[in-house]
């Protein structure tokens, strides 16, 4: 079997208007916290078109299901959910999917 990533998607709207300065404040802040942890490869924060439902997205690599499982688990990301997540996220979806794998 081949080498297979973990691609981990989060797309979302905040309770802040969009592109507000909190709403720039709050991508800043997950890109500084979550690319300390160290198995988060490929990090990009970015706004959706207009024409979405949502209108954020963060996205991340791991190079196999158990470095995502530590990047769940880590306590810098647990404190990003509680400390803003929790507290500024309107709505969202996770959006997580394999690559290096057979589909069928």
């Amino acid at each position: 079997m081949g080498h297979k990533s973990i691609h981990h998607m989060v797309i979302f709207s905040l309770k802040h208007a969009t592109g507000s300065e909190e709403a720039k404040a709050f991508m800043r802040d997950a890109e500084s916290q979550l690319t300390k942890i160290p198995v988060v490869k490929q990090f990009r924060a970015f706004r959706l078109k207009p024409n979405n439902l949502l209108d954020y997205g963060i996205s991340m690599v791991f190079d196999s299901e158990e470095d995502y499982q530590t990047y769940v688990a880590h306590p810098l990301h647990d404190d990003f959910e509680d400390r803003r997540w929790k507290k500024e996220a309107a709505q969202g979806m996770v959006i997580d999917y394999e690559i290096g794998t057979e589909t069928s």
